[in-house]
């Protein structure tokens, strides 16, 4: 039965959807079978890895039409990442799911129909604390929060996970955080360590070891339709997310990784 996992942050800009895509590549390289949610109205994780938002069938048809998401679920170029697409459509989801019944659990009433299908799911979710990420986080088993390494990194954080404390409290109960994962890291910044060094002493082990440096590859491979494993597997954004999988496939007990083993050694780029 496969893992979901919710990567959320109501703050804009923080690496989600780079995440979600990059991640799901690397379980996929690492021969996970891994679905890709994108439970974002923008789309991005869509066009992300090479679909048109506008040409395919989408999540909204599984939440207010009852479609089976088999029949949504597109492969992509990776033989073991499939993705459930979004739509702008998803925007008036949240205005018709108001008054349905159990309106929470719509999402997780979707994913447990193909649940036993993956190694893992994970959600990329929109930037706000509305009902279809309040739905993805009932949906999951675990909640992932990207915190970029910037002066603002710790805005919001607070409300975010009063959220999630509520969604623990009355909707899932199951629901973990997974840790926190920090991005967009430039080493050549003293404010980016001081956040890494903050970021820590308040949240400790909720933090990953593995941190994703800022990498122009990272930034290219969308544009290509493409995760960083398939655009560039020897760039840092590549290494970093090759890392950061391995590191929660060893969270999780998935797999035997030794100590050593655990980091994938590359020079430093500069």
């Amino acid at each position: 039965m496969g893992k979901i996992i919710a990567i959320a942050n109501q703050k804009g800009g923080v690496g989600k959807t780079t995440t979600a895509i990059n991640l799901g590549g690397c379980f996929g390289v690492l021969e996970y079978k891994t679905l890709i949610v994108d439970a974002d109205p923008q789309a991005n994780a869509t066009s992300g890895v090479g679909l048109d938002p506008k040409n395919t069938k989408n999540i909204y048809e599984c939440l207010v039409n009852g479609v089976h998401p088999s029949e949504i679920i597109i492969p992509t170029e990776n033989p073991n990442l499939d993705i459930l697409p979004s739509h702008i459509d998803l925007v008036g989801a949240e205005l018709e799911m108001i008054n349905m019944p159990n309106r929470e659990y719509m999402l997780k009433d979707v994913l447990d129909k193909i649940k036993d299908e993956y190694d893992f799911i994970i959600v990329d979710c929109s930037p706000s604390l509305g009902l279809i990420t309040v739905n993805s986080l009932t949906a999951a088993d675990s909640v992932l929060i990207p915190v970029q390494c910037e002066y603002f990194a710790l805005e919001g954080l607070g409300k975010l996970l009063n959220t999630i404390k509520i969604v623990q409290g009355r909707l899932n109960t199951a629901l973990e955080i997974e840790g926190i994962v920090l991005t967009m890291y430039d080493t050549r910044l003293r404010l980016a360590n001081q956040v890494v060094d903050e970021v820590k002493t308040h949240f400790q082990d909720l933090v990953f070891d593995t941190v994703i440096h800022r990498n122009t590859k990272l930034g290219e491979a969308p544009s290509h339709g493409e995760t960083i494993v398939m655009h560039d597997a020897a760039s840092k954004g590549a290494t970093n997310y090759l890392n950061f999988a391995r590191e929660i496939l060893q969270k999780n007990n998935v797999t035997k990784i030794s100590n050593e083993d655990k980091k994938i050694k590359l020079e430093d780029e500069f």
